[in-house]
């Protein structure tokens, strides 16, 4: 395709807009469009907003427009140049397409540098209020790198900002009027190479996390049988209500009146609702439409008269049995029609956003690809007694695959996000595949562009994740409960669909191996990589983890060394005592001991014993004899890997009261493998019964004997 744009420059008055050519051109020429869009329907070069929906497949998206009409004139033209190269045009050479999503974000930033040309007080006064793009200078530059520093967004941000000026360089060829330097080799507009390789989305804080994720867990094992049972109860009698008036239904006028003559008889409130009885309702209980009782004389005169009798309940209430359990008691006295907390709909969905939260937590998906999770994603692969291991989620990729349609993808969950899904399919109707589009019984609050899509947007999921946090904590307050979500700083977290996925980075990564499985996990192309997704300090990942290990360390080898005397033993445990000794006298001043993590951080700092808990060994680290392949830290120091502990055969090992316990569990175990009846394969049964002695033997040798061992199992020699 040829570039329909000139590459002279052109006068302010850009009269290349009105060029009849490059007016009509389709800016979505090329490119796939969603099924119901031709490309005579979509955005022209000429026109001031471009609508660039029917270019993204991705479900959830529903409006996606990039609109020119605040620029100055001047600024106009080329800020559609760079949009029409980024979307169809030619590309600069060593620049790839970007999708309509992330080209919406990167002219968002580049408007927000238009405006601020256009508006800022010239330094000289004979300088143009609004300076075409070929005339700026370094200087400029560096203002406006001033300028985004004021601003309270963070890093991740300006470093956006600072990115999308760069493009009025980077695709200097495609534009008319551009800038004649790269900002990225001016001194001072770059920030420090670490912090921008550092992720800037915030990880939820733990005591966030922890209330968040068991209430959604609750919702999903707990209260969804409830509610799952209110919205078919609501189906029901929506199935019952007909479009017809009152009496065009065979029998309604006599189902009425013995409806009503029940409640006399037995004195039961009619369904209420703000004090008036509930016409809907009692519509649907009888099998007729709400439009009869309204409008007949006669039908509403004995209504309100058995209203007057036996009155109306406050709420309407659904009749219904709970069955979810909260601390052994009905987690809510009943689930009503319309209500801000306990009804049908609110309930419905805080359920939906529960699941939400517990796949987006658990698997690590982003929020693109949770929203195109379709009915019958989820696979289960069982062993052969039938029991479950493994459940796999497949659906779709976005995020760096040139199809924009996506691409086919696996995430393996655990169980709870399984059950999640189970109770999605449970929740949507056969007919409905999305299993986050709106929640069945929400179309009063849908809006009306939906047709052709049905997920829901990511600022649609953010205001559920708002809204939740708000129910837990209300229903806590309510019922005395200490298991709310606190605050942080003294303001309520802002919970946004990214930070799952982030956390959830976080916690891998501080595992073992972590920063290697995450970064196969999350489809990164470097190990260094994932750790700048799931860091977030100024001095990197590995130092932030390093920083919180060593403070977690300080903790433990504090309750260790001030237990006296030190109930430590295995073959370091001499040099441990001595460490411990010295470390609890360095510890202790004046007989005060370090409880604040500010002062434990120094003692750490000065006084480092080198003594590494874990679950199996107390490590007491000499690198000489070390069987782990130690590795340096961030300041150089040598480490033990306690991922590759080697706790029989190393000379580093002494044992606490916790490791011995973990080493007898572990010898249990394998006595109970061995004992059983199940047939396993004649390798693996050589090397159990080979750790089984040798774990014997180092046990005989440094522990007391077992005060509770298996006896009435033994190894069956014939197998």
């Amino acid at each position: 395709m040829s570039n329909p744009i000139a590459v002279t420059p052109v006068p302010a008055s850009d009269p290349l807009l009105s060029d009849p050519v490059l007016g009509e051109h389709h800016v979505l020429a090329g490119l796939w469009l969603r099924p119901g869009y031709s490309l005579t329907e979509t955005s022209q070069f000429r026109d001031d907003a471009w609508r660039l929906e029917p270019a993204v497949a991705q479900a959830h998206v529903r409006s996606l427009v990039v609109s020119f009409d605040t620029l100055a004139d001047r600024y106009r033209l080329p800020a559609k140049e760079l949009c029409l190269a980024m979307l169809s045009g030619p590309l600069p050479a060593g620049e790839r397409r970007q999708s309509a999503v992330g080209i919406r974000g990167t002219f968002i930033e580049v408007r927000k540098f238009l405006h601020w040309l256009a508006e800022r007080t010239p330094a000289h006064s004979d300088r143009e209020q609004t300076p075409a793009l070929s005339s700026l200078t370094a200087a400029d530059v560096l203002d406006y790198h001033h300028y985004l520093m004021t601003l309270p967004v963070g890093v991740g941000s300006r470093e956006n900002s600072r990115r999308a000026v760069c493009m009025l360089w980077r695709y200097r060829t495609c534009l008319t009027d551009t800038l004649t330097f790269d900002p990225r080799r001016v001194d001072g507009w770059t920030m420090s190479k670490t912090g921008a390789t550092e992720n800037a989305t915030g990880r939820i804080p733990e005591p966030v996390l922890g209330p968040l994720i068991t209430w959604a867990i609750r919702f999903v094992d707990d209260f969804s049988g409830d509610i799952l049972t209110a919205a078919a109860h609501r189906d029901h009698h929506r199935s019952k209500r007909t479009n017809g008036r009152y009496g065009r239904n065979s029998g309604a006028a006599e189902a009425l009146e013995h409806y009503l003559a029940q409640h006399e008889a037995d004195g039961d409130p009619l369904p209420g609702h703000q004090g008036r009885p509930n016409l809907r309702q009692i519509a649907a209980e009888i099998g007729t439409s709400r439009h009869g009782l309204d409008t007949n004389p006669a039908i509403r005169n004995r209504l309100f008269a058995c209203a007057a009798l036996v009155g109306v309940t406050d709420h309407t209430w659904i009749p219904l049995t709970i069955e979810g359990r909260l601390h052994g008691r009905p987690w809510i006295a009943g689930i009503v029609h319309q209500h801000s907390s306990s009804g049908y709909l609110q309930l419905q969905r805080m359920l939906h956003i529960a699941c939400y939260i517990v796949i987006a937590f658990l698997s690590g998906m982003r929020d693109a690809e949770i929203k195109h999770l379709r009915r019958g994603c989820l696979s289960t692969a069982r062993d052969p007694g039938g029991t479950p291991y493994r459940w796999i989620l497949t659906g779709l990729a976005f995020k760096g695959e040139t199809d924009p349609r996506g691409v086919a993808a696996e995430w393996t969950v655990g169980a709870p996000a399984a059950r999640a899904i189970a109770v999605l399919e449970k929740m949507h109707p056969p007919g409905q595949d999305l299993l986050f589009s709106h929640p069945p019984g929400s179309e009063q609050i849908r809006p009306r562009n939906d047709a052709r899509i049905g997920a829901l947007t990511t600022n649609a999921t953010s205001s559920q994740l708002k809204s939740f946090a708000l129910w837990i904590n209300s229903y806590c307050t309510e019922h005395a409960l200490a298991e709310s979500i606190p605050l942080v700083n003294g303001q309520q977290w802002v919970l946004s669909t990214r930070q799952f996925r982030r956390t959830l980075a976080w916690f891998i990564a501080r595992r073992p191996g972590g920063s290697i499985a995450g970064a196969i996990a999350y489809r990164h192309l470097s190990v260094q990589m994932f750790e700048g997704y799931a860091g977030t300090s100024d001095s990197g990942f590995r130092a932030e983890v390093e920083a919180e290990q060593a403070l977690a360390r300080g903790e433990d080898l504090m309750s260790i060394a001030t237990d006296h005397p030190h109930t430590v033993t295995g073959p370091a445990a001499d040099l441990a005592h001595r460490r411990l000794d010295a470390f609890a006298t360095a510890a202790a001043f004046a007989g005060a001991v370090v409880t604040d993590g500010t002062r434990l951080k120094r003692l750490m700092k000065r006084s480092e014993p080198a003594i590494y808990p874990g679950t199996f060994a107390l490590c007491v680290f000499d690198q000489d004899k070390a069987m782990c392949q130690p590795r340096p830290d961030q300041g150089g120091n040598s480490r033990p890997q306690l991922g590759h502990c080697q706790p029989l055969d190393c000379s580093n090992v002494a044992l606490t009261a916790d490791n011995i316990d973990a080493l007898r569990t572990e010898h249990r175990s394998l006595q109970q493998e061995l004992a059983t009846g199940t047939t396993l394969p004649p390798l693996l049964v050589h090397r159990l019964r080979e750790r089984l002695s040798r774990l014997t033997n180092f046990l005989d040798l440094y522990v007391d004997p077992d005060p509770a061992p298996i006896r009435t199992q033994t190894v069956n020699p014939k197998r």
